[in-house]
């Protein structure tokens, strides 16, 4: 019988499967390579088993996989050089390049990027990252790395506590936090709690992303929208919306308008989650980014038992970490830890311990303050190239965060603006990307503008082809 792993850590270093299959062996085997290099498992230049080798791994004999060697040498799919081995011909990815011709071209990142959401990836804090990873890790005990609590590890609850009280205003204990994967796992761990306690609706505000809305309707919520004015998110009209039993809100600085939720509208909040028995989902997603004054406070803060406070260090440090926390009422911690632990019980134990001592050796507030003043100067520079080269264009939303609102001129359509912008390489959105279904075309518009998201080096040249952009309007 034929096997279908060929073993060879002499040559290859990893395992290849080869699905001898056909009449006869030597064609099977030739087919075999063929494919394997065609759909692109076998790389130019990946040295192959030797005919010895092969025919061992596979239960044939030598001379089939030799014959087999030589044909497909002849035929420009191999090279055999001495002292080299058998490897797959490097013009072999020709042959592949044309059998996938009719497939759509791979996207392009874009050569400068305005889009909101990202920070500096390049500013991650590589070093005392680093430094950190080493000190969790000589003091991890062994049951970290075991299965552990769904909740998260107790040293990272303990720390983000502290932490979130003092920055954030979070009224906070370890065994109310849930470690997640981010924000959206957060939102499908709530999602789930939400149905499983028969809320048929979860409202949202006008403005937004639309993932965040399709989580909770793939729990089978409807999404209703609360209209968004010059004040902020109306949450006075929670009151009226009789099936709502949960909102998901940015209070303290709108995604993507950038208006923070006044006092007034905050305690309506609340008071609708008392009277109502409801639930507010607060989204605190750059929080710590405030230049002009004081931070506002986690909505959270006032009322710990109605609002579930949700943070991530994605915008702190990088997306890519999967790290998130959800400061849950005492209530609810139970059934949250149950649904974390039916679909994911722990988020990486090392990870989480590194941001624990990332935290707690201070590095993090120092990550944070050198952050606070980089994007406070790339929001300044902004501002002045605005009023420089495109003064008829105002730009609001820029009390904090990672992203500002640029208005355009009456009769300007914001999407024939982004089609312009692309053509010069720069990836931008306007607010209609982020408009609830709901919510009437024209309530707001403009270009949001993600000053965080380029690197140091790449931000003066994406900011002149904004003002290129910008001169091409209003010219």
């Amino acid at each position: 019988m034929v096997k279908s792993w060929a073993t060879s850590p002499e040559t290859l270093g990893v395992d290849l499967h080869i699905d001898v299959g056909g009449a006869g062996l030597r064609s099977g085997l030739m087919d075999a390579l063929r494919e394997a290099v065609r759909s692109g498992r076998l790389a130019p230049g990946v040295r192959l088993p030797s005919s010895r080798t092969l025919a061992q791994d596979l239960g044939i004999a030598r001379n089939t996989v030799a014959e087999a060697y030589g044909e497909l040498v002849a035929e420009g799919w191999l090279t055999a050089r001495q002292g080299s081995g058998t490897r797959v011909a490097q013009r072999a990815a020709a042959r592949q390049d044309r059998a996938h011709a009719h497939r759509p071209p791979a996207r392009r990142s874009p050569a400068h990027n305005l889009l909101a959401g990202s920070p500096d990836l390049s500013s991650f804090p590589r070093a005392e990252w680093l430094k950190a990873a080493r000190r969790a890790l000589a003091a991890a005990p062994h049951e970290a790395l075991g299965f552990g609590d769904p909740r998260g590890r107790i040293e990272l609850r303990t720390v983000l506590a502290d932490y979130l009280a003092r920055a954030r205003g979070v009224y906070a204990s370890p065994d109310r936090i849930v470690i997640c994967s981010g924000f959206v796992h957060g939102l499908m761990l709530m999602a789930g709690v939400l149905r499983a306690r028969r809320v048929r609706e979860a409202a949202v505000e006008a403005y937004g992303l639309d993932f965040h809305w399709n989580v909770l309707k793939g729990a089978g919520l409807r999404t209703p929208a609360l209209p968004i004015d010059e004040l902020g998110t109306r949450t006075q009209e929670l009151g009226e919306r009789k099936g709502v039993g949960a909102v998901l809100m940015t209070p303290a600085h709108q995604f993507p308008i950038g208006l923070p939720l006044l006092p007034d509208r905050r305690a309506a909040a609340v008071d609708w989650a008392r009277s109502a028995g409801g639930l507010v989902l607060e989204d605190d997603y750059d929080g710590e980014f405030r230049y002009d004054r004081q931070p506002v406070g986690a909505l959270q803060g006032l009322d710990p038992e109605h609002v579930v406070y949700l943070g991530t260090a994605s915008k702190s440090l990088a997306p890519g970490l999967r790290l998130g926390w959800m400061v849950l009422p005492e209530h609810l911690v139970g059934e949250v830890a149950e649904g974390k632990g039916e679909s994911d019980w722990m988020c990486g134990a090392l990870d989480q311990l590194t941001l624990a001592e990332f935290i707690a050796s201070g590095a993090y507030d120092r990550h944070v303050r050198g952050m606070r003043l980089r994007y406070r100067r790339r929001r300044d520079e902004l501002v002045a190239a605005l009023a420089e080269h495109a003064p008829h264009m105002a730009v609001t939303g820029l009390a904090a965060g990672l992203h500002a609102v640029l208005s355009l001129p009456p009769g300007v359509d914001e999407r024939t603006v982004i089609q312009a912008a692309n053509w010069r390489g720069l990836a931008i959105q306007g607010l209609g990307a982020f408009r609830h279904p709901d919510t009437a075309p024209g309530e707001w518009g403009g270009l949001v503008v993600g000053y965080g998201t380029p690197s140091d080096s790449a931000w003066a040249g994406t900011l002149e082809v904004l003002l290129q952009v910008l001169a091409a309007v209003e010219g």
